[in-house]
């Protein structure tokens, strides 16, 4: 007869209770879906060690206790949006009609940021000539350059702005770059930082990494900080897809060329960014510059309005799918998209058929070969259903396809650095600019027919032909996403 020991009984119970810690966890852990909630305890229930293990590192958006509370103490401090001048008054006035002033108020719950009148704003041509036109803008700067990338390379691109901001410095501009500390990190430890330090360049890592052992008891270490942002002496922006890198980047070259979309603006809305850089920044150095916040704001002429939306785990919750859903139930005739990574939550892929259920000339442009199979497979799970509904899906040839943007009716344009996935949505620090100008949003439209032009459609009946081991590959994948 087999008895089981006094101390057996003990670790069984332990485990036991510590399961039902982790469990409960998941239960009581705010902002939630239950097909997560489920997701999780199944994990934990199946695989005792490994999911409670799983959890620990993946489990919760949790960028540490220390920095939230650093980064809310920032955000309180910082000041009120500047007054406007009583000469630019009549400038930044927000003609819009009545019919999209909603989507602003979506926004503007988002950072409580108001969709502000007289910007202009021009298409860059290409990456490079993204980069070339940041490096005259830098050099041209009188008082301050800020710039924030995810990914940061030692190649042609990236010594471009790395060599204007020194010579920035050089001259007495005050200059802060700060740069993702994952995404980054071979720039971050290269001599190219160091010489920036030693121009009299100020420096940051977002979202330092510290020990990667230690690190997820205190914060995960996949949360990072996405946004690409520059500005300019309080008056000029960049906003959009492009990391500071050549489209060849190296670090993933077999799917280049990288096509990337980026604006350059003018005007109050270059402000609404300082804002958001501001608070990356302050959180992570001990340095207050709330004082160039403090400045009246000025506009050169009139212009469009506009609208910066900043995202993150400790933005409000689900800030980014309810903009990008906004914008899909407000659309009337088109509706225009391209983005790399497509994981909707089931209200966003509602949305979207929706469009096209109503007769709305829904279109979705993704890259044929993308750099993350697993996203790859994901994203087509959703492609019958999409194609159903009579959304028209494309799959660019060109390269990889990194830009983000949407049009629609082609007059209401958002650009940024949001992608259409959960880590947009939940784990990263994201950018976007909403922006109503019917000239603008023709032009982004050409370039999205530009896209199109060098895609395939994607077939009802092609993706009815799929063997069954690729459904069950692209299903299985997208069954996981709750998870992570």
């Amino acid at each position: 007869m087999h008895i089981v020991s006094y101390e057996s009984m003990i670790v069984f119970l332990l485990h036991i209770l510590v399961q039902l810690f982790f469990i409960v966890r998941v239960m009581l852990r705010p902002h939630r879906q239950p097909a997560s909630r489920i997701a999780w305890v199944v994990v934990i229930l199946a695989l005792p060690i490994a999911g409670m293990l799983l959890y620990i590192f993946f489990g919760e958006i949790n960028i540490g206790r220390k920095r939230v509370a650093r980064l809310r103490n920032v955000v309180k401090q910082m000041p009120d949006f500047p007054e406007v001048l009583p000469q630019d008054k009549h400038k930044l006035a927000v003609n819009t009609p009545l019919k999209y002033q909603p989507l602003f108020c979506v926004g503007q719950s988002i950072n409580h940021f108001q969709p502000m009148g007289g910007n202009s704003a021009r298409l860059m041509a290409s990456s490079n000539a993204a980069i070339d036109a940041m490096a005259a803008d830098i050099d041209s700067a009188e008082h301050h350059v800020h710039v924030l990338f995810y990914i940061w390379l030692s190649d042609t691109n990236g010594l471009k702005i790395v060599n204007a901001l020194k010579r920035a410095a050089a001259r007495g501009v005050v200059c802060r770059a700060m740069a993702d500390d994952l995404g980054s990190r071979a720039m971050i430890h290269s001599e190219h930082w160091q010489g920036m330090q030693q121009a009299g360049v100020h420096t940051a890592r977002a979202l330092p990494i510290g020990n990667p052992l230690l690190r997820p008891f205190s914060g995960r270490i996949d949360l990072r900080n996405h946004r690409k942002i520059v500005v300019i002496d309080s008056n000029i922006t960049y906003c959009g897809s492009q990391n500071c890198a050549d489209p060849e980047f190296r670090v993933k070259a077999k799917y280049a060329p990288w096509v990337d979309v980026m604006m350059r603006f003018e005007g109050p809305i270059a402000v609404q960014n300082q804002y958001v850089f501001a608070s990356d920044w302050m959180t992570s150095v001990d340095e207050d510059i709330n004082d160039l916040l403090k400045q009246p704001l000025w506009a050169p002429k009139p212009g469009f309005p506009a609208q910066v939306i900043g995202t993150g785990p400790t933005v409000r919750y689900s800030a980014m799918p309810e903009m990008f859903e906004s914008l899909m139930y407000a659309a009337q005739h088109e509706l225009l998209i391209s983005s790399p990574y497509y994981v909707p939550d089931e209200a966003m892929q509602n949305a979207l058929c929706s469009a096209a259920y109503r007769g709305v000339d829904a279109s979705i442009i993704f890259p044929a070969r993308n750099d993350s199979w697993m996203v790859g497979a994901a994203s087509r799970s959703y492609y019958a259903d999409l194609l159903k509904a009579g959304v028209k899906i494309y799959e660019y040839e060109g390269g990889l396809l990194h830009a983000k943007t949407l049009t629609m009716d082609g007059e209401i344009t958002l650009i940024g650095s949001a992608n259409m996935d959960r880590r947009s949505f939940e784990l990263n620090y994201e950018n976007n600019i909403l922006l109503y100008d019917p000239e603008l949003s023709a032009e982004l439209r050409q370039r999205q027919q530009e896209y199109i032009s060098h895609s395939h459609p994607v077939t009802l009946d092609e993706v009815s032909a799929w063997p069954m081991s690729r459904r069950l590959i692209n299903n299985t994948i997208a069954m996981l996403g709750p998870l992570f």
